[in-house]
């Protein structure tokens, strides 16, 4: 493989690094630090803030994700030999990997953008103390713990492929 592949693959798992990363932190060190701040608006505004931040990483490394996404694809030869289109090569280990990974990308760009434009910035919105406020919370909170599963089983399709399906 060319050194261009390798900073292709590279440039992938490190926006893949920092997006997911990025998610686990705040589900398992911001999150549970953030709950704990008094009163409710400074927490609703450190939250907000924190997403806002995270919106702009995140959708850069999506953008860098979906870009070196499709040139590993095309590095890896997938183009070239006219797989996509091919039965056969769904139906195998590889190609089956593939579309569970695909799918999983899908359902987390629609999830993430349902998050990222709808629901956390309502949340963000709202009066923390209503009844509301604390349903656009816990829909944003379910909303991103669903991305987290999505994105773990995009890694573990990511290692199937690697190791060839």
């Amino acid at each position: 493989m060319s050194t261009l592949y390798y900073i292709n693959v590279s440039a992938h798992l490190l926006a893949a690094l920092l997006w997911l990363g990025g998610m686990f932190f705040l589900a398992v060190v911001g999150a549970p630090v953030l709950r704990q701040i008094e009163p409710a608006t400074l927490r609703r505004d450190l939250f907000s803030r924190i997403g806002e931040q995270f919106r702009i990483v995140g959708w850069v490394a999506i953008a860098i994700l979906l870009l070196t996404g499709v040139g590993n694809l095309y590095f890896r030869g997938i183009f070239s030999a006219g797989l996509l289109g091919n039965a056969a090569f769904w139906a195998s280990s590889y190609g089956k990997a593939l579309a569970v990974k695909l799918v999983a990308v899908l359902a987390m760009l629609v999830v993430q953008a349902v998050h990222d434009f709808i629901h956390g910035p309502r949340s963000g919105r709202l009066d923390p103390a209503t009844e509301e406020g604390l349903r656009a919370r816990r829909t944003a909170a379910w909303l991103a713990r669903l991305n987290a599963v999505a994105g773990l089983v995009v890694v573990l399709a990511a290692v199937r492929l690697a190791r060839g399906g």
